[in-house]
């Protein structure tokens, strides 16, 4: 008979491998509450204990995403966590800061070179607001390519 393991023991799993936020490991968990289970009270004991933070998750959440993402597809993806409160202000100021500079990056990774005609430059502004860079950011790179 194999045994199967408790919903603690479950969130411990998923918490070693990475940072999850409360909605999604609250998701992940749902499926596996028993009777006796009380999913709220343990999630409260595991960001007692410091094994679930939103601010950990929001922070890298962050860093996984700023070498490929612009602000507003970060913040989507924070508010879709809903851990949007949760990241520090500093780290929402570096993001704020830096965006023209991975901006560039991305766009220079992709393409190299200005567009020379219309409809080249209309698919590299296209793909950097898909990857939600402000249309300020994108403007001054189509323009100038440095930004």
């Amino acid at each position: 008979m194999t045994r199967v393991p408790s919903l603690k023991a479950r969130a411990l799993r998923y918490l070693s491998s990475r940072d999850y936020s409360r909605k999604e490991l609250a998701r992940k968990l749902l499926r596996f509450v028993e009777d006796g289970d009380d999913l709220g009270d343990l999630l409260a004991w595991l960001e007692a204990q410091g094994f679930l933070s939103d601010t950990r998750f929001a922070e890298s959440l962050v860093r996984r995403r700023m070498g490929r993402y612009g602000n507003s597809r970060i913040k989507q993806e924070l508010r879709n966590h809903q851990v949007t409160d949760a990241l520090p202000d500093d780290a929402m100021q570096e993001l704020i800061d830096n965006e023209a500079a991975r901006a560039y990056e991305v766009w220079e990774r992709k393409f190299g070179e200005l567009a020379t005609d219309q409809k080249e430059r209309a698919r590299q502004m296209r793909f950097l607001q898909q990857r939600g860079f402000s249309s300020e950011v994108i403007r001054k790179i189509m323009t100038k390519g440095k930004g």
